[in-house]
């Protein structure tokens, strides 16, 4: 059985075997080791990251006595759920990450990733639930993850709405217009729209309708 360690766009967990491209964790452990069942909690710190599914030969007992794992159909995905790119796995996309959003934000210094951390934990949560922001779908970058009525996720790509599922993007839609409810992060948005380029998961070179 899989664990309950997969992560939708909105950030809660569910089980699924899709494994994904991209792990990551909350900071720390949040689940018990002993059952591994879905945890009450959402995390260990606000140190929220997204990583590579292998570096450096590392193993580990995923759901063990350290870290809760947590996997992400792709970036896009992760960026949604709150997380951003890891400092160590990552280095590269971090950076590139931040540059983008201190461009996009107009900020006067480059702030230290504790500091991006504590910014996005303001934009992610509204207590133990997802926060949603009101913005016009035309203002969003490509790879921005909005919230239908129906429960639904969907990623914006061009021209083109994608309907995402554990395992990658099952259905192309024309891109809404008007307010939406927008689940990925506004600091995140900011590098989206500044040229930081997200890992998407390979079926949206299959939805060309």
């Amino acid at each position: 059985m899989p664990l309950p360690n997969r992560v939708r766009p909105d950030g809660s967990l569910f089980a699924d075997p899709a494994r994904g491209l991209l792990f990551g964790n909350r900071g720390g452990r949040f689940h018990d080791p002993a059952t591994k069942a879905l945890p009450a909690r959402l995390y260990a710190t606000k140190q929220w990251i997204c990583c590579v599914l292998a570096f450096k030969g590392r193993r580990r007992d995923v759901w063990g006595r350290y870290y809760t794992e947590l996997f992400f159909c792709d970036e896009v995905t992760a960026l949604a759920a709150g997380h951003r790119p890891c400092v160590e796995c990552r280095r590269g996309d971090a950076h590139a990450y931040r540059a983008a959003l201190v461009a996009g934000l107009g900020l006067p210094e480059v702030p230290l990733f504790p500091a991006i951390d504590e910014r996005l934990d303001r934009e992610r949560r509204d207590g133990r639930r997802k926060r949603l922001h009101s913005l016009p779908a035309e203002s969003l970058p490509d790879g921005a993850m909005i919230a239908t009525g129906a429960g639904e996720f969907l990623a914006l790509r061009g021209a083109r709405a994608l309907l995402w599922s554990p395992s990658g993007y099952v259905a192309p839609r024309p891109r809404p217009a008007g307010l939406v409810e927008t689940l990925t992060p506004p600091t995140t948005l900011a590098a989206l729209a500044n040229g930081y380029r997200p890992l998407w998961h390979p079926s949206v070179d299959d939805r060309r309708g």
